[in-house]
């Protein structure tokens, strides 16, 4: 993993509060309620994202939302940048990735990577051997074309996606996974449970209940071995 892709989290309980303001951004976004979205983006700006940081979240939003809601999100992003700019403040730019993104049989082979360091081991099962390209989508675009960009960190990024699932009914699986790869990459149980209570707070009190449950559910599994 690049070294561009580790935190410093201010303990092993909470979030720090960039950390924090990744998740009302991701879950608005998610849900399309740019009102709400359009104050969490101020928010994350005011506690140290960079725009940067907050197009790549938006960029991401694709894989789980569709590229219209990122579009929107990413459009939203553009007005709170030009009216910030009006009233005298310059959000920092941030920064591009570090390398080039690998293309083809090279992007497959390190999003196959990715996907495997993320995930704790190799991803198939019978769902894949039915529609493999599904796989292969999954493993070019999301953990290639996205995981690649060490602009923003795996632990960002895993938090985003956090959010974003939280937001959208009928992903529980999804998010169930996202909570043991969110703690394969270093974020920990206590950082999940706060992640709940800022959800609860900063978003929307469903939107906590469906983290909340997905994170039991992953624990009771991971006791169960």
């Amino acid at each position: 993993m690049p070294a561009a892709q580790t935190t410093s989290p201010i303990t092993d309980q909470t979030l720090s509060m960039r950390q924090q303001a990744i998740m009302p951004i991701a879950a608005f976004a998610a849900a399309g309620d740019l009102s709400k979205l359009n104050a969490a983006l101020n928010q994350g700006l005011d506690a140290g994202m960079t725009l940067s940081d907050i197009k790549e979240v938006l960029v991401q939003l694709y894989a789980y939302a569709g590229f219209p809601r990122s579009l929107n999100a990413l459009g939203e992003l553009m007005k709170v940048q030009q009216a910030r700019k009006q009233r005298g403040i310059d959000d920092a730019p941030g920064s591009e990735p570090s390398r080039p993104i690998p293309k083809g049989d090279a992007l497959l082979a390190a999003g196959t990577a990715n996907q495997t360091k993320l995930s704790g081991g190799e991803v198939a099962g019978p769902l894949f051997d039915f529609a493999p390209v599904a796989n292969e989508y999954l493993r070019a675009h999301l953990f290639g074309d996205i995981f690649e960009r060490d602009n923003l960190d795996w632990q960002s990024r895993e938090l985003a996606t956090v959010g974003m699932l939280s937001a959208l009914p009928g992903a529980e699986p999804q998010l169930q996974a996202h909570m043991r790869i969110s703690m394969n990459v270093g974020i920990t149980e206590g950082q999940l449970h706060h992640l709940g209570q800022i959800l609860e707070e900063r978003a929307d009190p469903a939107y906590a209940q469906r983290a909340r449950a997905a994170l039991d559910r992953h624990l009771a599994t991971k006791a169960a071995g």
